[in-house]
This record gives C-alpha cells, sequence and structure tokens, in this order.
C-alpha cells in the first residue's frame, strides 16, 4: 500500500496513515451530540453537535445559553462522566495525540482544545469549528463517551494542563 490508502468497509473507511498505523472513521455525514447541563452552581445549558465531513476532519457544533457573557474555556473531557456536582467526574482534557495544551490552531495540541467560545449579553454563544483530531467513529480519537465542558473564564492556549479556564460550569456526554 501507499503511504495513505482508504479500504471501503460497509458504511465507514479505514485510513492506513504513516507508520501503518490504522483509524477507522465514520462515514460522512454520521454525527454524535451532547446535551450539556449546569454544573459548579452555574445555570449553563446548551448542545454539541459532531459530524463527520466528506473532505475530512469533524465539524463541531456548540451552542450555550444562560452564560455569563464574555470569552469561555470549551474543551472536550476524557471521560463521558458528568456526575459530579462540578463535573470533575470528566476527568482532564481528551489528549490522544499526546500534545501540549494549546490553541486548536496550533500544529499540536490537545484532540480535546476547541479554544473559547463568546457569549453575549444574551447569554448565549455559538461556536462552529473543524478539527482534524477528532472522530466520530470509534477509534482513539473518536469523541463518542467523551464528555464536552464548558467553562468558567477564559482559556489562555497556554497554561498547562488547562488553559487557566477554571471551573466546569457545563457538562455533557457525548453520545
Amino acid at each position: 500500500m501507499k503511504k495513505r490508502d482508504f479500504l471501503a468497509i460497509g458504511a465507514a473507511a479505514v485510513l492506513v496513515g504513516f507508520g501503518g498505523a490504522a483509524a477507522v472513521s465514520a462515514a460522512a455525514g454520521d454525527k454524535a451530540t451532547a446535551t450539556i447541563e449546569s454544573k459548579s452552581g452555574s445555570k449553563v445549558t446548551g448542545k454539541a453537535e459532531f459530524t463527520e465531513l466528506a473532505s475530512g476532519g469533524t465539524k463541531v457544533e456548540v451552542w450555550i445559553e444562560n452564560a455569563m457573557p464574555g470569552s469561555h474555556g470549551l474543551h472536550i473531557h476524557e471521560k463521558g462522566d458528568c456526575s459530579a456536582p462540578d463535573a470533575t467526574s470528566a476527568g482532564g482534557h481528551f489528549n490522544a495525540a499526546g500534545s501540549p495544551h494549546a490553541a486548536p490552531t496550533d500544529a499540536k495540541h490537545h484532540n480535546g482544545d476547541l479554544g473559547n467560545i463568546e457569549v453575549g449579553k444574551d447569554g448565549k454563544g455559538h461556536l462552529t469549528i473543524t478539527s482534524d483530531q477528532l472522530t466520530v467513529a470509534a477509534g482513539p480519537n473518536s469523541v463518542k463517551g467523551k464528555a464536552v465542558v464548558f467553562h468558567e473564564k477564559t482559556d489562555d492556549m497556554k497554561t498547562q494542563p488547562t488553559g487557566n479556564a477554571g471551573a466546569r460550569y457545563g457538562c455533557g456526554v457525548v453520545q
């Protein structure tokens, strides 16, 4: 096989990448969603939607309501568990790549680094981002079984390993 060959298997495709490692990607258009619920005494609610793209990568859209105006860190966390009142049960940032915390536009960053979402005076925010480090299909980069976490403060994109984004004000399990 060449360095990057695709094999069709039912509705999924297997990408054999550099070094021979295989990753499974869902058929274009496959989706996963999360309902974001209030945590840490906040009133934040929202939803997140993940969609595999035919061109590659995964489109992430997040809608937030009932939040304080301003910039807030938004991450995918490693565990799909939002049961703790402060969402600490979601664990740390999703980091299958083993990279440092950074901006989602930096060459090396956590898989779960989504940057910041801007919330207006009406308490609502919307973020759309496309990531080549996330998939919907099962595999090491899959968002399924992870948690989307909305944070109290702005992610500074440099403090390790969290971006100094503060408390977890919203959490939703990706299914």
